[in-house]
């Protein structure tokens, strides 16, 4: 059982900086690179891996294993060799009939292959053969009467998406491939020692394929501890099941941080409609009282996504528009500053200043979102003499 409330709210809160910090993407050279946002990339990874003569100096090992998780799908059981493959990649499986008669193209991405025994290998992010044609793989890897396999090799094995003959195939996930490597590295000290550029690429591809971004370090999982503690939640850690408790939690958790982001936009869209309200209805005239050129024409709210939280004054052509950035769309106009804000406020309201779709130029005001929330008294001149204070400086 939880206490409803504000207890629940403040734990989110509280566990905020912590979660924030561990799901922050950390250093991997597969992603510093983009590496397998293609099928090719991740094909000649996997390739290199199983070539027996690839500088990873492991032999035929990866290869062996492979094989036998092959073998352990095979329908009747029966037994491929291990080793002994060589590997290509980009392998034409047309017959020779059909490449007379300019038949299209059906490429395999690895092939491995010995005298009588082939495995066709297609490579895709998810359990599908994505338009290449089973029955064709099948029969250029039996061609000859070898002992053939026709093999899967994705990211994610969903069964649902496996049809057109896929279904007969042998599916081998990134997880599987990968771990078997790191195993295999992981007790071969003498490998490690005289290879050690090949055992930290490995030992990355299995953080990025297998184990995706670590944990929280021992800071982070004292601080979670500590609001843990602090919040009254502690005594979980003494549930049993754990597995059990620490899915109850975390189903707690997300139904509170729901409810917060759900409240948070409603709070933005009425921090807008005030601040709207105001510009139209006072901050437009006040400037339009002082400003000797480049008039006030319009206040819009013209756009979305990353900046949909900000009120534009817009002026005639030749003239900067003036903007009242608030809450993340402040953050974000700060980002993009030549030389953006050291300590900002985000509790505060924001002008900019700038072209029609960038700011140049952002000053933060006196004027609090919470009294924005309340609603600004038609007598307030701060946003005002702040959007004047900003274009005297800019004037300089």
């Amino acid at each position: 059982m939880t206490t409803p409330g504000v207890h629940w709210d403040s734990m989110v809160t509280g566990l905020l900086p912590s979660l924030s910090r561990s799901l922050a993407e950390e250093f991997n050279i597969f992603r510093v690179m983009r590496h397998g946002t293609h099928e090719k990339q991740l094909s000649n990874v996997f390739a290199w891996l199983l070539d027996p003569v690839g500088t990873h100096e492991l032999g035929g090992r990866i290869q062996e294993r492979f094989l036998r998780r092959v073998n352990a799908q095979r329908p009747d059981r029966s037994a491929l060799p291990l080793t002994g493959y060589r590997v290509r990649q980009e392998v034409d499986t047309r017959t020779p009939d059909e490449i007379a008669a300019s038949a299209g193209m059906d490429i395999a991405d690895i092939v491995l292959l010995q005298p009588g025994a082939a495995v066709v290998i297609e490579n895709y992010g998810t359990s599908d053969g994505h338009g290449h044609g089973f029955t064709r793989y099948q029969q250029f890897a039996a061609a000859g009467e070898r002992d053939s396999a026709v093999v899967l090799l994705c990211g994610q094995h969903e069964q649902h998406l496996l049809h057109d003959g896929w279904e007969n195939a042998i599916v081998i996930t990134y997880d599987d491939l990968v771990s078997d490597v790191s195993s295999l590295v992981q007790h071969d000290r003498a490998w490690q020692r005289s290879h050690p550029e090949q055992l930290f690429f490995i030992r990355q591809m299995h953080h990025h394929f297998v184990e995706g971004p670590a944990a929280v370090n021992a800071d982070d999982q004292l601080d979670f501890l500590l609001t843990m503690c602090e919040t009254g939640e502690s005594a979980r850690y003494a549930y049993r099941p754990q597995d059990r408790a620490a899915d109850e939690f975390a189903e707690l958790v997300a139904e509170h941080a729901r409810r917060q982001f759900a409240d948070g936009r409603a709070m933005l869209q009425v921090l807008k409609a005030n601040l709207r309200s105001f510009a139209r209805g006072v901050l437009m005239a006040q400037l339009n009282e002082v400003l000797d050129d480049g008039p006030v024409l319009a206040v819009s709210t013209r756009f979305v996504g990353t900046w949909e939280w900000i009120v534009e004054l817009q002026r005639p052509e030749g003239f900067d528009d003036m903007r009242i950035p608030f809450g993340p769309s402040a953050v974000a106009e700060n980002a993009t500053m030549p030389e953006p804000l050291a300590t900002p406020d985000y509790s505060r309201v924001f002008v900019s200043l700038g072209g029609r779709d960038r700011a140049a130029h952002v000053l933060q005001t006196d004027v609090p979102l919470r009294e924005v929330h309340a609603g600004l008294d038609v007598q307030d001149t701060r946003l005002r003499d702040a959007v004047l204070e900003l274009l005297r400086q800019t004037s300089r």
